[in-house]
């Protein structure tokens, strides 16, 4: 059951990062994220992701990110977040 969905907007990340982190209390299953249209992130991204994974982690819900691109991919391999999320083209 997806408990989350939302579209990830290039010029708001941060704030639909904390709007789906708001939105993972008293929700069971999974949070699908798309990431279609992100093509960078910046450090302000990067931290406001690891406190998604953190509640996430906490209340045990299954985070899935969709159509992230392989430069953000690769700065959440580098800050070791991959291991944290299911990616889904």
């Amino acid at each position: 059951m997806i408990a989350v969905f939302l579209n990830i907007d290039e010029t708001r990340v941060v704030p639909a990062l904390r709007e789906a982190a708001e939105k993972l209390d008293g929700t069971e299953g999974e949070a699908a994220l798309d990431f279609s249209t992100v093509r960078r992130i910046d450090s302000r991204a990067v931290r406001a992701i690891e406190e998604l994974a953190r509640l996430a982690d906490e209340k045990n819900v299954k985070v899935v990110l969709r159509g992230v691109n392989v430069n953000v991919y690769k700065v959440l391999k580098l800050v070791k977040l991959t291991g944290r999320f299911s990616f889904v083209n």
